[in-house]
């Protein structure tokens, strides 16, 4: 087996995107989702977008988790739309997650993975990704019916109205440059303090 080098991402456009923009962009009005928001960057991000809204749930810890967290809460709550924001990091902590998550099909699910292939929170090493790992090819071969990746501004319009108006489980890969994520300012999400304000929220 030939070993996996820079070579093997020729087929990808370089990453042009500042995520301090293109998360929010994308997203736009977070107040219309149930949100789960992986460890690290998108968690901070998200807190930030949503002004710490108690409709996200932000990790603080569990690498890999943000998937089935957020498949758990879309089969409970089926007239939702639920929203995991999770980077490439994490999602690659758990990669089999897309496989389990395209079996159960959950239709008000959409999984957007922010892409910038590194590892931030450890070093900035490469992160799979950055050495040519395709996920939204990982997703595709998962069985997921919808998969749309965002290089340039000229695709954020279809993710968008993937979020909003697509009728199905649906997987948008957001590659963007090395570079830090938008930060609340908090030193830390403290775990229960995030699930229960989450659990009060959907509890009404």
């Amino acid at each position: 087996m030939a070993k996996l080098n820079k070579l093997q991402t020729a087929t990808l456009p370089d990453a042009v995107l500042d995520r301090r923009q293109a998360v929010p962009a994308l997203i736009e009005n977070p107040g219309d989702f149930l949100m789960v928001a992986g460890l690290a960057g998108t968690a901070w991000e998200l807190s930030a977008l949503t002004q710490e809204s108690p409709s996200l749930f932000g990790l603080g810890g569990a690498m890999g988790a943000a998937p089935m967290m957020g498949l758990g809460l879309a089969l409970a709550q089926p007239k939702r739309r639920v929203l995991v924001a999770t980077g490439d990091g994490e999602l690659l902590m758990n990669v089999g997650a897309l496989a389990t998550i395209a079996l159960q099909n959950p239709p008000n699910l959409t999984i957007i993975c922010v892409d910038n292939g590194h590892y931030g929170e450890t070093g900035n090493q490469d992160s799979h990704t950055g050495l040519g790992v395709r996920l939204d090819v990982i997703a595709a071969g998962s069985g997921f019916p919808i998969v749309h990746v965002i290089n340039t501004e000229a695709d954020m319009a279809e993710g968008r109205r993937l979020l909003r108006e697509g009728n199905g489980l649906a997987f948008i890969l957001l590659r963007v440059k090395e570079g830090p994520a938008t930060h609340t300012g908090k030193k830390n999400l403290v775990p229960h303090i995030e699930r229960d304000r989450f659990r009060k929220h959907l509890l009404g």
